[in-house]
């Protein structure tokens, strides 16, 4: 005959004392974990009433009805939220770690010219109204991504593969940006568009090393044109300024060549009018005026009459009359 279990009838009697402040106990741990809620100071809570949207909370220690009767979520409203198209981050720090794996469905797309482009961009974005986050459209976050593509879609169609891959990249940011606020605010989804950015445009694979090439000549075709520029602005001016100077140079020569003529006219005329008063006097006087601008550049003088017979004393011309 086997012996009782002491031991074990022990612990069940002490179960069976106990078991009252054990259910309690429990029944009031479970009390405290669903009704004692803390909200971040990034978030806000909403609580719902049996499924039904109650109250918004804000952050703090706050309280719900208890056994699942009142349901928190937590909403982060004031913190910058991402999406990824064409990559996902696999690991972020100081040198951030990219997968750019079976992405090719979302970031491939068709430009305006029928031509492939391999767009990758990120959608920064905030929730503003957590009741419409939540409750106007479902799966809010899903239905962000699909708005996205699509207004990617949209944009890149309106544009050739050049202005998507080069100097269009700035213009297709900001349309996309401002279409997809839009397209929220249309479906009243809560969330605010802060920036849309182009992580990176490339050609498909196949075509990358064509498309390089063609982008290389376009770059020196570019760089030759600045060169003809820069070369054009350097001898242009300066020829303009060289023409400028030698048609005011001209002018000034031509105005002083005038001048001179007009007063040697003048003086002509007035030199005249006094030969026909008097001739001989002012035939005279000008012979005399003229030999005393000669004369003293002449060396040696002698002065002989006109059969030379008989010579003058020598006229030492040269000295100045001493005062």
């Amino acid at each position: 005959m086997a012996e009782p279990n002491y031991r074990l009838q022990y612990y069940m009697f002490l179960l069976s004392k106990h078991f009252r402040k054990v259910l309690l106990g429990l029944i009031l741990l479970i009390l405290i974990f669903t009704s004692v809620k803390t909200v971040g100071p990034e978030e806000e809570g909403v609580v719902m009433y049996v499924g039904h949207y109650d109250r918004t909370v804000q952050p703090g220690l706050n309280f719900i009805l208890p056994f699942g009767i009142e349901e928190m979520k937590k909403i982060p409203v004031q913190r910058q939220l991402k999406q990824e198209f064409g990559f996902r981050t696999v690991e972020a720090g100081t040198s951030t770690q990219y997968s750019k794996a079976d992405f090719n469905d979302e970031s491939l797309m068709l430009t305006g010219d029928l031509n492939l482009a391999n767009v990758e961009w990120v959608v920064q974005y905030r929730i503003v109204n957590s009741y419409n986050y939540l409750f106007k459209v479902r799966d809010a976050e899903k239905a962000l991504r699909d708005m996205s593509e699509a207004a990617m879609r949209k944009v890149v169609g309106d544009r050739t593969v050049n202005e998507v891959l080069t100097v269009g990249r700035q213009e297709v940011a900001t349309s996309m940006e401002v279409l997809l606020q839009r397209m929220c605010d249309e479906y009243e989804n809560g969330i605010r568009i802060d920036q849309v950015v182009l992580q990176d445009v490339n050609p498909p694979e196949t075509v990358k090393p064509s498309f390089n090439a063609v982008n290389q000549a376009q770059q020196e075709r570019e760089t030759l044109i600045n060169q003809a520029e820069s070369e054009y602005n350097r001898i242009i001016p300066r020829a303009r300024g060289e023409a400028s100077e030698t048609i005011q140079l001209a002018e000034a020569f031509a105005l002083t060549r005038v001048n001179v003529a007009t007063g040697e006219a003048a003086r002509f005329n007035s030199l005249f009018e006094e030969y026909v008063k008097a001739p001989e006097v002012t035939k005279k006087r000008l012979y005399l005026e003229t030999m005393e601008r000669i004369l003293p550049k002449i060396g040696g003088k002698i002065i002989v009459d006109e059969k030379g017979n008989n010579v003058l004393p020598l006229l030492n011309l040269n000295q100045t009359e001493k005062k």
